[in-house]
């Protein structure tokens, strides 16, 4: 009995300790991210140096390899925060490993897709056990095990219409500030998101993933109920702010800007 007791605490602190030999903190991301990401002047958009990631692809790959060590009883046992933030750092991260599979000779994520692949179904990384693709996070994860619309304002897609990469890691301690943060600013990109000429002009993220916004989380049971939410990022107008909030205003959806978000474009 006595040696059986033993057996089961040496295992139950095996699992601990391979639980608490990830980070996370993400340093290894976070330091990546703080020194090649920029926000722009106006603290909405942000532009990746590719140039400084690909000269520092080592560091990346270490970040690379402990997120594809994980295993999915380890993932299970992280409360949802753990996990959201694990996933949205893993999307991001990967991405940009994806972007300097070609760089510098592409000018948009486009370019690594072809007639029968987009680029986002193409499987090149490991993550919870298994080779996966960018659409497996965001699609089979996020969206439908989490059910939050905010992750849409986190995970980045190398593109400039994409909400923008933060120059910080995502932590579970601050997920909700950064993902209310992540929206906010988004929302306050008038390049993006806007009324004007008395019509509301939105991303083709809010076309796309309409259903995400109208599923009752935040409030949100229709898309105006969102943009009345944001109205005075949406317009500096008192009479437009107020359309908004009566949700007199419908959407019509700008062009996506597939270019690359890379620094100087």
């Amino acid at each position: 009995m006595k040696m059986c007791k033993g057996l089961l605490l040496c295992a139950l602190l095996l699992c601990g300790s391979a639980w608490a030999q990830f980070d996370h903190g993400y340093a290894g991301w976070d330091a990546l991210v703080k020194k090649h990401v920029r926000w722009l002047p106006d603290n909405k958009q942000s532009r990746v140096d590719y140039n400084g990631f690909k000269a520092e692809r080592a560091a990346l790959k270490k970040v690379l390899d402990a997120m594809s060590a994980v295993t999915p009883a380890e993932f299970e046992r992280w409360p949802r925060e753990q996990q959201m933030a694990f996933l949205v750092n893993a999307y991001n991260a990967f991405t940009v490993e994806l972007i300097l599979t070609r760089w510098p000779d592409l000018k948009s994520i486009k370019d690594l897709g072809s007639l029968l692949q987009s680029p986002w179904k193409k499987k090149f990384f490991v993550l919870l056990g298994e080779e996966r693709h960018l659409d497996w996070i965001e699609h089979e994860q996020l969206r439908p095990r989490y059910k939050d619309p905010r992750v849409h304002a986190a995970v980045n897609c190398a593109s400039i219409g994409c909400p923008a990469l933060r120059p910080e890691a995502f932590v579970a301690p601050k997920l909700e500030a950064q993902y209310d943060d992540g929206m906010m600013r988004f929302m306050s990109d008038r390049t993006r998101n806007r009324v004007a000429g008395g019509r509301l002009e939105v991303s083709m993220i809010f076309k796309w993933f309409r259903e995400d916004f109208e599923q009752g989380q935040m409030g949100f049971h229709k898309l105006e109920d969102l943009f009345a939410r944001y109205a005075a990022q949406l317009s500096d107008q008192p009479d437009e702010q107020q359309k908004l909030r009566e949700r007199s205003l419908s959407p019509s959806f700008l062009d996506y800007d597939w270019s690359l978000n890379a620094v100087g474009r």
